[in-house]
This record gives C-alpha cells, structure tokens and sequence, in this order.
C-alpha cells in the first residue's frame, strides 16, 4: 500500500511495477481508477513531462500483441492481459474474469463496494493487491491503512510526504498557499498526506467529525416503542435504505441497507426480514413515475407487496442538502450498523473544476451519491414522522416499568383464560 503526495508518480510507479509482472510470466491485471473515464484520462491518454504517452514509452511493441482502445486493453505477445476499469462498474467488468493482481489508484475516492468484491477473487488465485492513493480524511482508506500497519507480515506499507519525494519545490508550495490555490488544510492532505483533514468539499465530513466528538456515533440501539421509518434511494444500479426513530427532537439512525443491481422486490423482503415496527416508508418523488415497459410504477409495484410509500418533498438538491446540515447535529448514528453510510456521509463531496480550481457546489454523482440522497430525503420527511407514542404502547410500557414481565404465565394480562 502507498500513500504518497499528489504528483509524486505514483501511477507512473505502478504502471512499472505491473509491467515487470506481465513479462515475467502470463498474467491478468486490471488497473482500477475511481471511473473508466478517469482511467482513460491519468493513465491511458496520459503525457508524461516530457510530452511521451506514459503508455507506450514504459512499454516496448515488441511486447505487445493487441491494443484495445475503447475498453483499454493490452494483450502481451506473451499471454498476459493489463486492462484498465472503473470502480464505477467493477461488477459488470470482473464477472467471469480471473485476475492475479490488481492495481487500486485514487482509492480513497474509489467505490468501496469494488475492494470487497475483488478480495475473494484474489484469494482464491493466490494474487496481489497494489492500493496508491492520496489520503481524503477518515474514510475506508483510512480503515485499510490502519489494517495494514498493524499487519506488516501480510502488507508492505509505504507512507511518503513532500519532505521524501521533494518533487515539488517548496517554493512552488508556498506560492500555491499565498494564491489561494490550494488551502494550507489541503496541501496538507495532497502533499502530506495527512489523514487527520476532513475531504475538502465535502458537503458533511466536518458535521461526521463533531458527531464523533460528541459521542453522537456510538451503539444507537433500536427504541422498540417508538415507531421505525425507513428512507430509500432506488438507482438503476444501486438502493440503499436507511432505517431510523424521531425520539423527542433527537433522530436515531439505527440501521442501514445498501446494494446493487437487485429488483425492487429484494429490498422489499430485507425491510420484511427485520423485526422493527415500522410506521412510514420514504421515497424518491420519482417513484410514481410509470416504468415504460410496464407501465407499472415502482409506487404501485411495492404497494402490491404491501409497502406504501411516501414521497419525499420535490425541493432542490442544494436546499436538500442544507436541510441536512441542519439536522445532522441533532443525530446519533449507530457505529456499527451505520458504519457504510457514515463513509458515505464523509465522501459525498462537490464537483471540482480543473480549470478554475473551485468546487462547482453541486454534488459529484459517485458511489456515495445514493445513501447521501437517502439522508436527504429523510431529514426532509422529518415533518410526517410522529415521534409520540400511541396510548397502548404507553401503557404497556408502564406496566412493564412497574411489574416487569417475569410474572407467571397465569397472573399476566394478556392471558384471557383466567378472568
């Protein structure tokens, strides 16, 4: 694993290292960039400062069979395979394909989903792991640094900084910071890869770490006596659900779901799978939409499986995205449970204009764009949810309060028999 600066070489670095493997012996790697597109534009495309395509200038055509152009593809005269993907769409890509090592690049900005999919692959062909990335706060590349420090017999771990590299003068940084390019918090990310920032233009990762601080993620417990509303996100690839209770003016986020590439009817039977007693189901307003094939919209279809939806208020993303600003301090977020979608929180961050070195402040759609919408929906549904409890589960909560519910089976209210 290495952690280096922004533009120490470190796909220059890794492209080498696969090459060294692909002519030693056949092989299959795939390099993973956070999309196919960013692929195509750092590595495939890429000029180095020379102005030589990185591609070809580190590899000789005496070695190369084939190229393929739209699906990045290299096929040595030797048999071995080096292709280039997305984490955006690993699913569709590795499907049936056998793999003995794999390159992750940018991880930290990377769909998560792609490093637990490809793990098992790799296991069971005995292959190799290479992950390179600039740090971006404490997110689940933090996780897999901590894991690989403290495993130093099963990972090599390489943490560099601008001190080490020096391939930047540190006039050019000072420069940079007294412009106003980059901030003096980012360049300690980008070229000290310090873990310890938040993402710069992130919407909520400043919120997540007061949360942490104030011990608002923690062991969230599930209130049986309150009622559980569930909020969705249902994308044409990925759905995630968000379980949670209005306790007074506080919210409990106590659970979360999320996966890819299922039918609408999977979700449906995970909510029927958990115990909670739920109250209100909220989802996207394009749910009423009619599907044009069917002519059935996803509303209807879960009303027939017997889940009605509501439907979250229609407002704009940026006053969506304000409004859970505003109630994120007043939330407590299971650790555990919830531990995908608070990196999903963290990571849901701004567009970025190369040109002009601004964030845009409309949301990048990426991995985490469906549980951030998720969120969004159920702080603005807050207004249909009744945090008070209905006067039976008032007074069985009090009976058990005073006299508990140890009592023998003939004494017990519920038991008709003995009246």
């Amino acid at each position: 694993m290495c952690v280096w600066p922004r533009r120490s070489g470190k796909d220059i670095c890794s492209y080498n290292l696969c090459i060294r493997e692909l002519v030693k012996k056949p092989h299959t790697i795939f390099y993973v960039f956070p999309t196919f597109s960013s692929g195509r534009r750092i590595l495939w495309d890429a000029l180095d400062n020379d102005g030589k395509r990185i591609l070809d200038y580190y590899l000789p055509d005496e070695l190369v069979e084939s190229k393929n152009e739209q699906l990045m593809r290299i096929r040595l005269v030797n048999g071995s395979v080096f292709q280039i993907i997305g984490s955006d769409s690993y699913d569709n890509t590795l499907i049936g394909t056998n793999p003995t090592g794999i390159v992750f690049s940018e991880f930290a900005i990377s769909n998560p989903m792609a490093y637990s999919f490809i793990r098992p692959i790799l296991s069971a062909n005995q292959g190799w792991l290479l992950i390179v990335s600039t740090p971006r706060g404490r997110n689940f590349m933090h996780d897999i640094f901590q894991i690989a420090i403290n495993s130093p017999k099963d990972w090599f771990v390489s943490k560099l900084t601008l001190d080490d590299t020096c391939h930047i003068p540190l006039e050019e940084v000072q420069r940079e910071r007294e412009s106003g390019e980059m901030s003096e918090d980012l360049q300690a990310q980008e070229y000290y890869t310090s873990f310890s920032l938040g993402i710069e233009g992130s919407f909520y990762c400043k919120i997540i770490d007061r949360m942490r601080l104030e011990g608002h993620i923690a062991d969230v417990p599930w209130e049986p006596y309150h009622p559980v509303f569930t909020s969705w996100d249902i994308g044409l690839d990925t759905t995630s659900i968000i379980f949670f209770q209005v306790i007074g003016r506080s919210i409990h986020f106590i659970d979360y779901y999320e996966s890819a590439n299922k039918p609408l009817d999977h979700y449906i039977n995970v909510i029927k799978s958990k115990e909670y007693k739920f109250s209100k189901h909220f989802g996207p307003h394009d749910m009423a939409n009619r599907e044009f094939t069917s002519g059935v919209s996803r509303l209807d279809f879960a009303r027939g499986m017997g889940v009605t939806f509501d439907l979250a208020p229609n407002i704009s993303i940026v006053d969506g995205i304000e409004c859970v600003r505003a109630n994120l301090p007043r939330t407590w977020m299971d650790a555990t449970k919830c531990e995908q979608l608070i990196k999903v929180l963290e990571n849901y961050r701004q567009e970025y204009d190369e040109k002009r070195k601004i964030y845009k402040g409309k949301p990048e759609h990426n991995w985490a764009s469906h549980g951030a919408d998720a969120t969004r929906y159920a702080f603005l549904s807050l207004a249909k949810c009744s945090p008070s409890l209905s006067p039976e589960d008032l007074e069985k909560r009090y009976q058990e309060a005073m006299y508990g519910d140890q009592l023998p089976e003939m004494f017990r209210d519920t038991n008709k028999r003995y009246y």
